[in-house]
């Protein structure tokens, strides 16, 4: 390791000396051309005043009435002035030079940061493993100073995430190809040392593997930039997984030379690992590219809060302020506020849950992220669809209190019963989750303190007035109520075989259950009107 640290000490102030005789040689090349352009315009000078002495002389010969008037013509005039045009590029490469030499210095003292956090964590770690005892009587004496040649990345295991996207966008009339790239490096605990975004050059000739490959390539690059040694690199695009473990051949060229690029950065490292991540994994890298892509599809322009960005959105077309548009968590596609309202309205509308609006897209939309666009009380509805969808129906219960009907699942509300009241399962009580007030599964009921449900029901035999009106319509509309879940259901046409949501099979005529597809009973199964009116109403 010191062997390592004094070549290093010797290459970076070898890297210094050629530096300093690249800057010697260009001041002596600019100091040399000033020269030649100070003797050239000594010169053009000397040829206009010899020029203007020859015709003055020569006007004595014309008429007196007669004027002459002549424009002179240096020699640098007839043609381009080298001196001028060697010196520019003299200057913009000193612009060059400089920023590249402050864009080593920022990398050597990232670096030296990185280093230092390292071996401070290891130091840690190593006094966390110091016994007790030996603590007690030496902890005051232990010391390691860290010595800034130290080169302890290269000795740790680091994580890079890549990510390349391509994307078809829009910038006001024009359709656009765009690419992006995230990359973030991570150490062994998955602490975040450097992330990384970036366009993608030439992304309108681009595939989706080809936009990975590059990632990868952008990756590593930034890897040996901080010059780490061994990396696990992970993806979450099964295709550049196969290519970079040479699975699987690229059929294109251009993909294959790309390819072969990654080949060469691998055997640069001393540990190199491709690891096949799954995407929920990779969500943080994923926003790093889609952000690159935001970045050149959006303009400065006049906002309503002043000057700010503005970008299109895919929906409506319309150039919108970019603080108003909505990014979908998980694909982080990006609609205007209006577009995304509109859209999850109608799903809810439709009793579906809202997803993502591009175009192949199955990526949920968050209740709490559509706060920003929807009012509260459609949140909540969205919200109460959600749990709707994820809770069995035979598993449904509802408060009993009507100003409160929350909806909860049985061993929800049983678990959160029991920490106020141990018999809870025995007794029928639950505690509601929203209202906090008790009442009765088995009766639907507020809760009958001092009374079991068989006392309750013999001394209130009618149901209340609300069940009694369902009652009384479900009659009249000769509906039936399930006998597992207790929902109501209608025939509206079709055989008499019913299979309620909860999975229940019955008898839609007297209500007696179906087993392995048969009947238990003797009722017909069908009636000839059920079957024409439903043919007719499909029709």
């Amino acid at each position: 390791m010191e062997n390592h640290s004094r070549d290093k000490g010797k290459a970076t102030q070898t890297i210094n000396e050629d530096n300093d005789d690249l800057k010697s040689v260009l001041t002596l090349q600019r100091h040399l051309l000033m020269e030649a352009k100070t003797l050239d315009s000594d010169l053009d000078f000397a040829f206009q005043l010899q020029m203007q002495e020859a015709f003055s002389a020569s006007l004595p010969l014309h008429h007196p009435s007669s004027s002459l008037d002549v424009t002179l013509s240096s020699p640098s005039d007839m043609g381009f002035d080298y001196v001028t045009l060697m010196l520019q590029d003299i200057e913009r490469f000193e612009m060059e030079r400089k920023e590249r030499e402050e864009s080593d210095e920022e990398k050597r003292r990232f670096r030296n940061d990185l280093n230092r956090s390292i071996y401070d964590q290891n130091f840690a770690r190593y006094i966390m493993n110091v016994p007790e005892q030996e603590w007690n009587n030496y902890g005051d004496n232990y010391e390691r100073p860290y010595d800034g040649n130290m080169v302890e990345a290269q000795n740790e295991g680091f994580r890079v995430y890549v990510k390349g996207l391509v994307s078809e966008e829009r910038i006001r009339e024009m359709k656009v190809m765009v690419g992006g790239v995230g990359v973030a490096i991570c150490d062994f605990w998955n602490n975040l040392v450097l992330e990384l975004r970036k366009k993608l050059d030439g992304a309108e000739f681009m595939t989706g593997e080809m936009a990975g490959v590059e990632a990868v390539i952008h990756g590593l690059n930034a890897a040996l930039s901080l010059d780490l040694k061994r990396v696990t690199l992970f993806v979450d695009d099964f295709l550049v997984y196969q290519f970079i473990t040479g699975r699987q051949q690229p059929r294109q060229s251009k993909l294959g030379t790309k390819v072969n690029e990654v080949s060469l950065l691998q055997k640069r490292f001393t540990y190199f690992q491709p690891s096949f991540a799954a995407r929920n994994d990779m969500s943080f890298v994923f926003k790093l590219a889609r952000d690159a892509i935001v970045s050149q599809i959006t303009w400065p322009a006049e906002t309503s809060n002043g000057k700010g960005l503005k970008e299109t959105c895919m929906i409506c077309f319309e150039d919108i302020d970019a603080t108003q548009m909505f990014t979908v968590d998980g694909c982080f596609h990006r609609y205007c506020f209006s577009c995304m309202k509109q859209h999850v309205e109608v799903k809810l509308l439709n009793s579906m849950v809202a997803s993502c609006p591009h175009e192949g897209c199955k990526t949920e939309v968050t209740i709490d992220s559509c706060g920003k666009f929807l009012d509260a009380k459609l949140v909540e509805i969205m919200s109460n669809r959600k749990k709707e969808a994820s809770i069995a129906v035979s598993e449904k219960v509802y408060c009993a209190f009507p100003r409160c009907s929350a909806l909860m699942s049985k061993s929800e509300v049983l678990q959160y019963t029991r920490t106020v009241m141990l018999v809870a399962e025995k007794s029928g009580a639950r505690k509601c989750v929203k209202c906090h007030r008790f009442f009765c599964i088995y009766c639907k009921v507020p809760w009958h303190f001092d009374m079991t449900c068989i006392d309750y029901k013999r001394l209130n035999p009618h149901p209340a007035r609300e069940y009694a009106m369902l009652n009384t319509l479900a009659t009249k509309k000769q509906w039936r109520e399930c006998i597992k879940c207790k929902h109501v259901i209608e025939l509206a046409g079709g055989c008499y075989h019913i299979t309620c949501r909860c999975g229940f099979e019955f008898c839609y005529t007297c209500g007696a259950e179906w087993r392995n597809k048969k009947p238990t009973c003797s009722c017909p199964i069908w009636d000839e009107r059920n079957i024409i009116h439903n043919r007719r109403r499909r029709q």
